[in-house]
């Protein structure tokens, strides 16, 4: 199999380019290797794969996507997701080839085949995966369980007995609707009416007939399954960030492809920590004795406890800061910290003794 080539190095322009060169670089090649032009029998792959290119880079969501992922960031997209919105008419306008507006026929041409004869790809499955901090910490493989409908093997997705496609609507002939033609009025020898056009009442609009159903999924095509898929997990991943499982979702029409698994990562509640990307947070309550003399702390971490240094003359809502403590980095060099907001108990009842050493203090302060 041929390499993909990098959709920069298609467009002949750097990673950096702006709109205008990705716009004017595609104008460019557009112009050598169209069909229309190129006699060359390879000028139409070469038309198509710049055109590609130019979708993707054109669309800033799309071309940050490539960026981050390389290909398969973007392999989930389908010709029709990738060109749509995308204003291929204003840039063939001046070309002289004949396309009409909104580069409609241009996509039909060299594109449009392939997508009117795919099925309806299935709709995509979300799913919320919440992991300890400790887990999120490491990063690495996670093994998840999930129930999803999936396509019947017992008939193929048909929903039939036989495992066979279903036979045609004989009311409707397949079409999976009627027309119905009502008489309006009649006017000076004129004869007016209407045709309405209505879901075939034996299909139901889908044009065929399952005559025996499959017993295993009772015609429906689909029958519930549940599915082990291992993950890696990036290690620092933040909260509500996703991962994508390509064909992993619920299913299409017959013989179409799965839509994709979406798993959104969260952090599963922690009573030590409260998470701030690769941050932690952590309310560490001291006696006023030990705020004003300092002491010693025995502090947890991800890593186990760790004796932290109280300074004497540390105030109330004061932080400090474990610093590498915290979580990885997504994507980036080092951890974050662990920072520690010290709240100063105040006791509510003193013994006659504590009271009066209260009372000698304040005398010697004041």
């Amino acid at each position: 199999m041929p390499r993909e080539r990098d959709y920069y190095e298609i467009l002949g322009i750097p990673r950096d380019a702006d709109q205008k060169t990705i716009k004017d670089a595609y104008h460019r090649l557009a112009m050598q290797w169209h069909p229309d032009r190129n006699k060359s029998p390879e000028a139409e792959s070469r038309f198509k794969e710049i055109a590609k290119a130019y979708a993707i880079l054109s669309k800033p969501d799309k071309r940050a996507q490539y960026d981050a992922h390389g290909f398969e960031g973007v392999a989930h997209f389908s010709d029709e997701d990738l060109f749509r919105n995308v204003d291929l008419g204003s840039i063939f306008g001046d070309l002289g080839f004949g396309f009409g507006p909104g580069g409609s026929s241009i996509f039909d041409r060299f594109f449009g085949d392939g997508i009117r004869q795919q099925q309806p790809r299935g709709l995509d499955l979300r799913i919320n995966l919440e992991l300890p901090l400790k887990r999120i910490a490491e990063g690495g493989k996670e093994d998840i369980f999930y129930n999803r409908p999936v396509t019947c093997n017992a008939c193929n997705g048909f929903g039939t007995a036989s495992g066979k496609p279903p036979a045609n609507c004989h009311t409707c002939n397949g079409s999976g609707h009627q027309i119905k033609t009502h008489k309006e009025s009649e006017r000076k020898g004129q004869t007016i009416s209407f045709q309405q056009i209505v879901n075939c009442p034996d299909c139901h609009g889908r044009g065929t007939v399952i005559e025996a159903r499959c017993r295993e999924c009772g015609g429906d095509g689909q029958i519930a399954k549940e599915e082990k898929l291992r993950l890696h997990i990036p290690a620092g991943i933040e909260d509500g960030m996703t991962l994508r499982v390509p064909g992993h979702g619920m299913p299409g029409g017959t013989a179409a492809e799965p839509g994709d698994l979406h798993v959104v990562i969260y952090s599963a509640p922690d009573p030590r920590f409260q998470r701030r990307g690769a941050d932690l947070w952590r309310a560490e309550t001291v006696q006023i004795v030990d705020a004003v003399l300092g002491t010693k702390l025995l502090v947890p971490t991800l890593d186990g406890n760790l004796e932290v240094k109280l300074p004497a003359g540390t105030q109330h809502n004061e932080i400090l800061r474990l610093r590498g403590k915290g979580l990885p980095r997504f994507e980036k060099k080092g951890n974050g910290d662990i920072n520690l907001r010290i709240q100063i108990q105040i006791p509510d009842k003193l013994s006659w003794r504590e009271r009066k050493l209260y009372k000698e203090l304040r005398e010697l302060r004041h």
